[in-house]
């Protein structure tokens, strides 16, 4: 064999194992019930805000910390904290979604993706917004 046939066989190789790491990695939709079941794995999980609890975000104090309340599409509710800024217009959200691991009951959200009815179609379309722990609005 060449040279150069066998170092396009291990790039190859290498390519494989990273595209299988990154899967392996990434994070699953599930429900709240099934993250507390999965504690310390990454979960994706869909609902939306509940409204009538508290949605805590003091700037003043911690400007990296918010936390309010989600119920999953099953219908199971839990305290999502965040250690990031509050994203603009949370409230407005339709539909949360949040990766993170359930830890002692509580999840714990490294990203938020929120869908929001647009600000430039009068609501007829829809507008994705996507917050990381590192970003800070």
């Amino acid at each position: 064999m060449k040279k150069t046939h066998i170092i396009a066989i291990v790039m190859i190789a290498v390519a494989i194992g990273a595209i299988i790491s990154m899967v392996s990695d990434a994070a699953t939709y599930a429900d709240f019930n099934t993250a507390e079941q999965l504690a310390g794995k990454q979960i994706q999980v869909v609902g939306q805000l509940n409204k009538e609890k508290e949605i805590s975000y003091q700037p003043e104090q911690d400007a990296n910390s918010f936390s309010f309340f989600m119920v999953d599409n099953s219908g199971a509710e839990r305290k999502v904290i965040f250690n990031g800024a509050k994203p603009q217009d949370f409230e407005r959200s339709e539909q949360v979604v949040v990766t993170g691991s359930v830890e002692g009951g509580q999840f714990y959200a490294d990203k938020i993706l929120m869908k929001c009815p647009s600000k430039y179609n009068d609501g007829q379309a829809d507008e994705l917004t996507e917050i990381t722990a590192e970003s800070k609005s």
